[in-house]
């Protein structure tokens, strides 16, 4: 097939080729099958299939295994023999050993070129995820990151994140008036989980300078596409992390791209391992989130592939979407794992040859049941197939050899340093140093102030502004008493009866007694 990767020998003896047309391969796909079944192997050959075709890469490497897409195979291994006689077998007359152009990437920046994202990139969304967080706590995040749009805050890093979550906190008073509730204990738990994903590195993956998509989708002279291999050894013991990062992957391929409709080959090919650790737990909106990537990003000219022991790990309505399958032995020896077998057979196209539940606990390491789809997207009959042995070594690399790769990699120098630029964190802490000069130097004006002056303004009863002396003359032979204390109301109030016919009259009365007395 000139469009398609190799896959196996199917049929009788095994001499049927199994192809995976390219122009179906951005329909996804699945690789299901118990441990040791051999999966591994599968994603290794499909991944040399889609570089060889000129289709870049990006997987995820659980157990280190897949480095040695690196390197080439060789005839000094145990295994020469059986991969020769395999390929004769299923007729693939050109197997030879070659290596692949693959560049590592690590999150933690040890075993290959640092990936780094922003926080504000991930989103609240996925953040809450990673965090585990309730629904309160999500809505704070919510705030938080709306607040930075409105205050033109960047979030780069957990500091940025961490900083701008203690501003909300000082200012819940006036932000709760507008966008509800802040609770001081909802902030206090999402800091305490930002401090744990910052023990387990967290301060490393966020950052910049972010990860740049063009530099895992490179094609190289020689029209081979690069295979982009995640260090996820380290990365399995922070699940969580793992399965966010690989989303917020997915989620920005599908933002960025263009629509393309469909292509005659992919643009990138996406190999999730470990599938079920991105829906185990996973709220209903992460679900419809994966989901809709999935329906969509196949017209942006992406497949993804979901690796997985068991097929009853992935969700209905994204199992349904996965249309290239490579299914590896199932054990059944639970009522659920006979169910599981059960529901696994009745997805594919039935064979008259024989009985794809049986066949499916029946598969050797190294066969699979496999169903590809054909013309016009329908899925092929199932097939028995003896899958080819790898051209790259089978196995990991030693360190200093991957180590090696990394060195020679051009894209070293733009991802080794990391760069703290001007963000959130600093600009928050400009903004109190402000605030505190500003409140020093009101108090210091207020120290200046005359005893008198300070008296006055402890005592004042209004706002009114204080003269130096009155606006307007008194008019000559009148009192004149300030209004606006008790003494002098009163004062104004005898005056006023002392000018009455009354006042005249005890004025003449005491003047006539003293006239008398004398």
């Amino acid at each position: 097939m000139d469009n398609g990767i190799f896959i196996g020998g199917g049929g009788a003896d095994y001499v049927e080729k199994q192809f995976l047309d390219l122009k179906y391969a951005n329909r996804h796909g699945l690789i299901a099958g118990a441990t040791g079944t051999g999966k591994t192997v599968t994603l290794q050959i499909l991944a040399e299939g889609f570089s060889a075709a000129g289709v870049p890469v990006f997987l995820s490497d659980v157990k280190g295994d897949l480095s040695g897409l690196a390197e080439p195979g060789s005839v000094d291994v145990n295994l020469h023999d059986a991969f020769t006689e395999r390929a004769a077998r299923i007729g693939f007359t050109d197997f030879s050993y070659d290596a692949f152009p693959a560049v590592f990437w690590d999150l933690f920046g040890k075993q290959g070129h640092p990936v780094r994202t922003t926080v504000a990139e991930m989103g609240p969304l996925l953040i809450s995820r990673l965090l585990d967080l309730t629904e309160a706590q999500e809505g704070i995040l919510n705030i938080a990151f709306r607040l930075a749009d409105e205050q033109g805050l960047p979030i780069l890093d957990l500091k940025d994140l961490q900083a701008l979550l203690v501003w909300t906190g000082e200012n819940r008073a006036d932000l709760s008036l507008r966008y509800g509730n802040i609770s001081v204990a909802s902030i206090g738990a999402i800091q305490r989980r930002l401090l744990v994903l910052e023990n387990q590195g967290g301060t490393q993956i966020f950052g910049e300078p972010a990860l740049d998509l063009a530099d895992m989708m490179r094609v190289g002279k020689d029209g081979r596409g690069q295979i982009n291999i995640l260090a996820a050894d380290t990365l399995m013991g922070a699940p969580r992390l793992y399965a966010t990062f690989l989303l917020w992957l997915l989620s920005e391929l599908f933002e960025e791209l263009p629509e393309v409709g469909d292509p005659d080959k992919p643009k990138l090919v996406f190999f999730f391992d470990e599938a079920h650790l991105l829906f185990d737990d996973a709220p209903k909106a992460l679900v419809d989130k994966v989901e809709q990537v999935a329906r969509l990003i196949r017209s942006k000219g992406v497949g993804v592939y979901f690796i997985s022991q068991n097929p009853d790990d992935i969700p209905e309505d994204i199992l349904g979407q996965l249309g290239n399958r490579v299914q590896h032995a199932l054990r059944a020896f639970t009522a659920r794992d006979k169910k599981a077998l059960r529901m696994a057979a009745e997805t594919y196209r039935p064979n008259p040859d024989f009985d794809t539940e049986s066949t499916i606990r029946e598969v050797g390491v190294g066969e699979a049941v496999t169903s590809m789809l054909m013309k016009k997207g329908v899925p092929g009959i199932v097939q028995r197939t003896l899958i080819r042995p790898p051209s790259s070594k089978l196995g990991p690399i030693t360190n200093a050899a991957r180590s090696k790769h990394v060195a020679a990699s051009d894209l070293g120098t733009k991802y080794a340093d990391a760069v703290d630029r001007d963000s959130a964190s600093e600009m928050l802490q400009r903004r109190a140093e402000a605030a505190a000069r500003a409140a020093e130097d009101a108090e210091h004006r207020e120290e200046e102030q005359s005893a008198a002056e300070r008296e006055f303004s402890a005592a004042r009863r209004y706002s009114g502004t204080r003269v130096s002396r009155s606006s307007s003359k008194s008019r000559k032979g009148t009192l004149d008493f300030d209004d606006s204390s008790l003494g002098g109301a009163i004062a104004n109030v005898l005056v006023k009866e002392i000018k009455g016919t009354t006042g005249r009259r005890i004025v003449r009365g005491i003047l006539g007694g003293l006239f008398k007395a004398r």
